[in-house]
């Protein structure tokens, strides 16, 4: 078993001892440094199928110790995002009024299609707010023991998947109070969470890379993570949008993906096939560069910490 101990600062742990890592390793995984993936485009999904144990058990790990020692525990995981749909609902059905476009629609349609485009966005944004620390937060599977370093991004997303799934449970549970059934293209919304995960990652690795020798960069990552949400059609469609400015938000990587998201959830229209392959190309090349870089860097993280 590995034995791991929750560090200040929200890391992964230390190891208990360096023999433990190497069963793991040789019982689940293999050992890693003889994987041998090189830098081919397939190399990152062959780095998350091949340390897929793994990555499973330190995102379980991550998500017990977040919530080890308040009374309620895992709970809060489901009473966090109700909590935060009631106040939305609230402020924008009651307090403002607000309506999705100029053609309406419910005040509990504008809450919904909101807390939607929140949970994906927390998906990036909370992946990207630890990036540029993640390393650092982990100094010890740096220095001390032999640990695939490249895993420690998937083992965020796995965890912000976590919550994304337990936000849609109650996003489906309150479009079926307040609206009735979803259409059925929600089910196709995995394929709007491909393009999101990849481009998750690329820009992950890179940051956790660069986090490691420019210590600032978690303070300017942390702005953009706001100013990106606030350029995101998540409290407003691209509609409202002058037509002059479209194509600027448009270079914003959420934008497809949020627009997508909404016509499956809501209006039961599928994206264009062509649209979506280019969203999900340009994500794959993303990815893919965030793990050329990290790879490509990763040999001086020990002369840095």
């Amino acid at each position: 078993m590995l034995s791991l101990e929750r560090r200040r600062g929200g890391g992964y742990g230390r190891p208990a001892a360096d023999g433990e890592y190497s069963k793991l390793f040789n019982s689940q995984s293999g050992n890693p440094t003889v994987a041998g993936f090189g830098a081919g485009p397939f190399a990152l999904f062959q780095t998350a199928w091949h340390h897929r144990s793994l990555i499973l058990r330190l995102a379980r790990r991550e998500i017990d110790a977040r919530y080890r020692g308040s009374v309620l525990g895992i709970v809060w995981a489901v009473l966090n995002p109700i909590l935060m749909l009631a106040v939305y609902t609230f402020v924008f059905s009651v307090v403002f009024q607000a309506r999705w476009g100029a053609t309406g629609g419910s005040n509990t349609e504008f809450a919904l299609l909101l807390f939607s485009g929140l949970i994906l966005f927390n998906v990036l944004g909370e992946c990207l707010s630890r990036a540029p620390g993640l390393l650092l937060e982990n100094v010890s599977y740096i220095k001390k023991v032999v640990f695939p370093l490249e895993i420690l991004p998937l083992v965020s997303l796995a965890v912000a998947l976590f919550n994304a799934g337990i936000g849609f449970v109650i996003l489906v549970v309150f479009h079926l109070l307040v609206a009735g059934l979803p259409p059925l293209t929600a089910l196709l919304l995995p394929l709007v969470l491909a393009p999101l995960c990849l481009t998750t990652l690329g820009l992950s690795w890179f940051f956790a890379a660069s986090g490691v020798f420019l210590r600032d960069l978690r303070q300017v990552v942390t702005v953009a993570v706001t100013v990106l949400m606030f350029l995101s059609p998540i409290f407003y469609p691209m509609t409202a949008i002058p037509e002059r400015f479209r194509a600027i938000l448009h270079l914003n990587p959420m934008t497809a993906i949020l627009e997508q998201s909404k016509d499956l959830l809501f209006w039961g229209r599928i994206p264009s096939p062509v649209e979506w392959g280019l969203a999900t190309l340009g994500a794959w090349a993303v990815a893919w560069l965030g793990y050329l870089w990290f790879m490509k860097t990763r040999r001086g993280f020990a002369d840095v910490v």
